[in-house]
């Protein structure tokens, strides 16, 4: 189970079913905000649509192929991150993530997807990360510039985004040149 105190403010642990209507509330306050880079959001229309996000997350992480976790700031759900599926036999994975737009600025997803990339490294053995995010999403593609991913290229037409196509930027890390510092 992937549970880390990265700091006094910033706890990552996977999701677990308690944390249905918290992680729910904040999709809800959230939804025009998230929409914009995020497909799921129109499909998460209950607290119970987020039990059964977590209940699926649950199976994945018993199967051990990845994982979903809470990224929790002072206590209070501030978003998600997790490791999509694991190709063991390339030692490899990506990581995924979102955050509300009222814990934004503030180092949050950076101290995350950080300890979840040296999880990745250290403890699963993986040696390439992968991260994608939507072209002109740069917050999101802030983060792996920042920990030092290489931007290696653009998927065009990646993900289909309510009623148009947008273009993924991919950025990877690989166990020799991590620096988890």
């Amino acid at each position: 189970m992937f549970d880390v105190k990265i700091d006094e403010e910033v706890h990552v642990r996977q999701l677990d079913q308690q944390m249905a209507k918290p992680l729910f509330t904040l999709i809800d306050g959230q939804r025009p905000y998230l929409r914009e880079w995020l497909p799921w959001v129109d499909a998460t229309k209950t607290w119970e649509d987020s039990l059964a996000y977590i209940e699926s997350a649950e199976q994945q992480a018993a199967a051990e192929n990845g994982f979903h976790a809470g990224i929790f700031y002072k206590g209070e759900i501030a978003g998600c991150i997790g490791i999509h599926g694991i190709d063991r036999s390339n030692r490899k994975t990506s990581v995924g993530y979102w955050l509300g737009r009222d814990f934004q600025g503030r180092g949050i997803m950076t101290r995350s997807c950080r300890a979840v990339t040296t999880y990745v490294f250290r403890s699963l053995d993986m040696n390439r990360v992968e991260i994608r995010a939507g072209e002109g999403n740069r917050r999101s593609r802030a983060i792996p510039e920042r920990l030092g991913f290489v931007l290696e290229g653009k998927i065009r037409q990646s993900e289909w985004l309510y009623d148009h196509f947008i273009d993924h930027m991919v950025y990877g890390m690989l166990a020799e040149d991590w620096n988890e510092n």
